[in-house]
C-alpha cells in the first residue's frame, strides 16, 4: 500500500476540501480501519524492526532499553514505535496528511505550563514527528488503551469502550474545528479547566493537577541539586541522572567538550527576545539522562543554568534521530537536522510550546532539541486509572490529538472523510483490538529471544513505568 499522502491547497474552499476528505473514502474506506497485521504473519519481522530501530543508540544502553520494554506489554508497545510504522505502511490509510505526532500512545499526554503559565492537556512527545496520513496517529493511540486496560486487569468491554470514546471525541472535535474562525482553532488549547469539565472531578485527576503545577524548576532544584563549594551543582539520582557511568563516559566527555558551539547553535534557533532571556543564565553543571522507554539509549543530557546566582533552569538536551515514519514516508522537507524536524513539528501541532524549545547538533554531527525539564509537567499514571479514569482520559487524549492534526493539518478534509458514522468507531475499536494482539505476540518474541541468548537486556528499573 503506498503510503503517499495529500491535502489540498489551503485555500481551497472549505467545500472543496470536505469534499476531497469524503472522496479518499474510495482509497481507504472507513471499515478498512478494522484491518490489521496477523500476530502469526511470515511477512513481519518485529525483532528484525526492533533491531534496526537501535541503531546509532549507545550499544551499552540497547540492553536497558530491550529490559525497560520487557516489564510489560504497555511498557514494550511504549517502545515499539517502529514495529507499528512497519505495519502501518502495509495497511490502507486515508492519504490525508497532517503533521503526525509520531508515536501517540497514551503516556504521551500529559499537562505542562504554556508561556502565559496556564496549566495545558497536551502531546508531550514529538520526537517522531513527521507529516504523514492522520489516521496513523489515531490508530496508534487507540491501540494504547486497548493495551492499556489490559494490563490493569480491567474487562475487555473497557479497552473497546475507550477506544470509541476516543473516536467520538476524535470526531466531534475536528468538525468543530473545522467550523471555527481560523484563528480561533489555531489557539484553542484544551486546559485544566477545560479537561476537568470533559468528566467527573475526582481525586486522581485533581492530584495530577496540583502535581503538575508544583513542577516547577525551583521545586524539583530542592532535590535534583546540592552545594559543592559554593556552587549549585546536579545531584546523581541513578538510574535517572548521573555524571559518570561505564556505559556513557565516554559520549558525556564529548558532548562536554562541544559545549561552546553547541549552546551557541542552540541559542541561534530561539527566537531574538528568548535569546536575551536566556543570555541571563550561567551553566553550572551537565548529567546524563535516561528517560522513558523508547528513548533509551538515544544520547540524553541535563543541563542546569543559573540566574542571579539563585534562579535555576533545567533543560533537557536530547539527542533526535530519523523519525520511525521516514522509511515508509521520506524525510521531512525543509529541515536541516533530525533536532530542527522535532522542534518544527512540535511548533505547529502544540497548543504552546516551551519558551527555551530549540535545536542544535551535537558531537558527530547529532541532532538534538532542547527543552525545559520541569515546567509544570506531569503525566496520569496508569497504574492510578479506575476503569472510569481511562475512558475519561480517552475522551481527553482524542479531543487534544483531534486540535494538534487541525492544527497541522486540514480539519474540513479529515472532518469530510469520517462523517457521521459509527462505522469509524466500530472500526477503530476492531483495529485496536487486533493489533494489541500483535503487540502482545512481539513482546512474547522479544522474551523467548533474551531467554535464547538471541537479545541482551538488562532488568528493568522503576523509570520505565
Amino acid at each position: 500500500m503506498s503510503s503517499e499522502s495529500h491535502a489540498l491547497d489551503a485555500t481551497a474552499s472549505p467545500a472543496e476540501r470536505r469534499a476531497f476528505g469524503r472522496a479518499q473514502r474510495q482509497r481507504c474506506a472507513l471499515g478498512q480501519w478494522a484491518e490489521s497485521p496477523r500476530p502469526d504473519a511470515t511477512d513481519r519481522d518485529p525483532l528484525g524492526w526492533l533491531k534496526a530501530s537501535n541503531r546509532g543508540r549507545v550499544p551499552e544502553l540497547v540492553p536497558v532499553r530491550h529490559g525497560r520494554m520487557l516489564v510489560s506489554p504497555f511498557t514494550f508497545y511504549r517502545g515499539a514505535a517502529s514495529l507499528m510504522a512497519n505495519d502501518l505502511a502495509r495497511l490502507p490509510h486515508s492519504g490525508i496528511a497532517t503533521q503526525l505526532c509520531g508515536d501517540a500512545h497514551l503516556a504521551n499526554f500529559g499537562f505542562f505550563a504554556s508561556p502565559e503559565r496556564a496549566l495545558v492537556f497536551d502531546i508531550n512527545d514529538f520526537d517522531e514527528t513527521l507529516q504523514g496520513p492522520f489516521d496513523w496517529d489515531v490508530r496508534r493511540l487507540a491501540t494504547s488503551f486497548v493495551v492499556a486496560a489490559r494490563d490493569r486487569g480491567f474487562k475487555p468491554r473497557i479497552g473497546r469502550e475507550a477506544v470509541q470514546q476516543l473516536a467520538e471525541a476524535y470526531r466531534d472535535r475536528m468538525r468543530a474545528f473545522a467550523r471555527m474562525d481560523t484563528l480561533e482553532a489555531w489557539y484553542a488549547r484544551l486546559t485544566s479547566q477545560t479537561l476537568l469539565k470533559l468528566g467527573a472531578e475526582d481525586a486522581t485527576e485533581l492530584a495530577v493537577i496540583k502535581k503538575a503545577r508544583r513542577s516547577t524548576s525551583r521545586v524539583f532544584a530542592d532535590s535534583a541539586t546540592e552545594t559543592v563549594d559554593g556552587r549549585l551543582m546536579i545531584r546523581d539520582q541513578p538510574p535517572f541522572v548521573y555524571h559518570d557511568a561505564r556505559a556513557t563516559v565516554r559520549e558525556i566527555k564529548r558532548f562536554r567538550a562541544g559545549l561552546p558551539a553547541f549552546l551557541a547553535q542552540y541559542r541561534a534557533s530561539l527566537p531574538p527576545e528568548r535569546q536575551r532571556l536566556f543570555d541571563r543564565y550561567e551553566l553550572h553543571d551537565v548529567a546524563v539522562l535516561t528517560p522513558g522507554v523508547g528513548s533509551v539509549g538515544r544520547r540524553c543530557f541535563l543541563l542546569l543554568f543559573v540566574a542571579d546566582r539563585a534562579h535555576p533552569l533545567f533543560l533537557q538536551c536530547k539527542e533526535a534521530g530519523e523519525s520511525v515514519l521516514e522509511a515508509p514516508l521520506g524525510a521531512a522537507p525543509d529541515t536541516a537536522s533530525p533536532g530542527q524536524r522535532v522542534v518544527q513539528g512540535q511548533r505547529l501541532a502544540q497548543a504552546a510550546s516551551d519558551v527555551f524549545l530549540g535545536w542544535a547538533q551535537g558531537p558527530g554531527g547529532r541532532g538534538f532539541y532542547v527543552r525545559q525539564l520541569r515546567d509544570m509537567k506531569a503525566s496520569y499514571k496508569l497504574e492510578d486509572f479506575k476503569p472510569v479514569d481511562l475512558l475519561e482520559f480517552a475522551e481527553a487524549c482524542g479531543y487534544s490529538l483531534a486540535r494538534a492534526h487541525a492544527k497541522g493539518g486540514d480539519a474540513w478534509a479529515i472532518d469530510g472523510y469520517l462523517g457521521r458514522a459509527k462505522s469509524f468507531n466500530t472500526a477503530l475499536a476492531d483495529f485496536a483490538e487486533g493489533y494489541a494482539d500483535v503487540n502482545q505476540a512481539d513482546w512474547r518474541r522479544l522474551k523467548k529471544a533474551v531467554a535464547a541468548g538471541k537479545a541482551a537486556a538488562v532488568e528493568a528499573d522503576d523509570t520505565a513505568s
